[in-house]
């Protein structure tokens, strides 16, 4: 067992801060989008007015991927899976009404990271809002896009470039702003099992670590804006026990492998999304009762920032009831439970130190491996770590088909010809046209000579060298869409081609 030490103290593995949530809660995040901006903004308010503390972001399909509304690529899917976002107008549509300089916003995105951001950060500047008021987080997560989730663009090298110009921007201009949130998220979703999720992810920030300092980036200095992003499945105590051995062992890569010494740089500071695919269409009811232990086991491992699912996203986007339940659900655990007058509750329970010695160890266990072969990035190109999730997805599958793996209701527990579908969110086809149109009539109005010289500037910086961050602001200011800076991008660093697993 390791030695006990105190909340705040190094390596951190009861906490971060002394006096837990007793000082401040989590921020309450309810990640949404869908439709078209406005249809989005409308949601955001929704929740703020019921309660959340933070927004989050969720972006369509073709916005993930460099595609305007109206490329033949995007048919079918604008606004399906999160809001549409084309154009600068549409980033104002979205965040009409909503206080920038008060209100931390979250945005899911990564290959078209720096260009969200840039829409951002513009939005700002023409509300006259300073950069430095802003706070937030991008995802900007490139690594696990290759191993988990599939929404890049680029080769994995000039995406790290990007990566690094988000934080080396974000370090001086929008220093509230943390400029990556590396997921373990979608490693878990894919099917690691929960030392995969930190040994990948961990591994991962490593490769951003290393790539920031080659870029004359101070880890002592922006180590402070890293953030994290984690699952949590149904596993109660080794989940809690997942939360503290990578808050502990990211604080000893930290300073004892790269030699950080400032302790806010050590921090492995983490929002939590509830599990999504531990959701269930069949008895949708019990994913309540999911969410709620899901969420329960990210307080009690020390989250800063928690989103709880709707019952009913195993069916579709979660509806306004489904989104304000599971809402209530943390403010249940906040105001009621009673757990947050306790700094770290369950230390020193044996199965829970038990659990967090024997997480740490086998996630190092899997980064020494990765590190010894030259690091996340090779082990990325070889496919190391994709046929390792992939295995690990196939063993889970085979449990449950087998039945040595209980799923209430899916396997066990079923109700043949009781089921009753409950009312889900059903996304008008008409939105499409509608942002399509929207789309036109910008193209229509704007003026030719400012966005075309934005986009030449921008190929060049991408050419020549240089931090992107600042082109892309005027690119976007000057008009241009998401779509026509993907497409320039392109032409520059070319596509990414899968990495065939077998």
């Amino acid at each position: 067992m390791q030695e006990r030490e105190e909340a705040g103290q190094y390596p951190f593995t009861r906490g971060l801060h002394p006096t837990g949530y007793r000082g401040k809660l989590w921020t309450m995040r309810q990640y949404a989008g869908f439709g078209t901006a406005a249809e989005s903004n409308r949601r955001y308010r929704y929740l703020l007015e019921r309660g959340t503390t933070g927004l989050s972001v969720a972006f369509d399909l073709p916005t993930q991927i460099g595609y305007d509304s109206d490329d033949p690529q995007a048919m079918g899917e604008v606004g399906r899976v999160g809001v549409a976002i084309d154009s600068l107008e549409d980033m104002e549509a979205l965040l009409e009404g909503i206080p920038l300089d008060r209100v931390s916003t979250s945005m899911t995105i990564n290959a078209t990271a720096a260009i969200l951001l840039a829409l951002y950060v513009a939005v700002a500047r023409r509300r006259g809002i300073a950069e430095d008021a802003l706070s937030g987080t991008v995802q900007n997560d490139i690594l696990k896009e290759y191993v988990a989730r599939g929404t890049y663009i680029y080769p994995p090298r000039p995406s790290l470039r990007l990566v690094t110009d988000v934080i080396a921007y974000c370090a001086q201009h929008v220093p509230r702003w943390n400029p990556i949130s590396i997921s373990g998220y979608h490693i878990r979703e894919a099917g690691a099992t929960a030392a995969q999720e930190i040994g990948f992810t961990l591994a991962h920030a490593l490769e951003y670590v290393r790539a920031a300092r080659a870029a004359g980036l101070d880890p002592g200095q922006f180590g402070e804006r890293i953030s994290f992003f984690f699952a949590c499945h149904s596993d109660f105590v080794e989940e809690v026990a997942k939360f503290r051995a990578a808050r502990r062992l990211w604080a000893r890569l930290m300073k004892e492998g790269l030699g950080v010494s400032n302790p806010k740089a050590q921090h492995l500071r983490f929002h939590v999304q509830t599990g999504g695919v531990t959701l269930t269409a069949q008895q949708p009811d019990n994913n309540v009762v999911r969410v709620a232990l899901q969420a329960l086991a990210a307080v009690l491992g020390g989250c800063q920032s928690l989103h709880t699912n709707g019952k009913d996203e195993a069916l579709a986007l979660p509806t306004e009831d489904a989104a304000r339940l599971a809402l209530r659900t943390q403010q249940v655990i906040a105001f009621e439970s009673g757990v947050v007058e306790t700094v770290d509750p369950l230390g020193g329970s044996y199965a829970v130190e038990a659990a967090t010695d024997r997480l740490e160890q086998e996630a190092r266990a899997l980064i020494d491996g990765i590190e010894s072969r030259g690091g996340a990035l090779c082990a990325i190109e070889r496919g190391e770590i994709q046929r390792e999730i992939q295995e690990s997805a196939y063993r889970f599958q085979r449990e449950v088909e087998a039945g040595k793996r209980v799923i209430v209701g899916v396997n066990r527990f079923q109700e043949a010809g009781a089921e009753v579908s409950p009312e889900i969110l059903r996304i008008d086809p008409a939105l499409e046209a509608a942002q399509k149109e929207r789309l036109r009539a910008l193209r229509a109005r704007r003026p030719e000579g400012p966005w075309r010289a934005a986009l030449d500037a921008l190929e060049e910086r991408a050419r020549n060298g240089g931090n992107l961050v600042p082109v892309l602001i005027e690119a976007v200011m000057a008009w241009a869409t998401v779509g026509e800076i993907a497409h320039r991008l392109r032409a520059v660093f070319g596509e990414h081609r899968e990495t065939l697993v077998l």
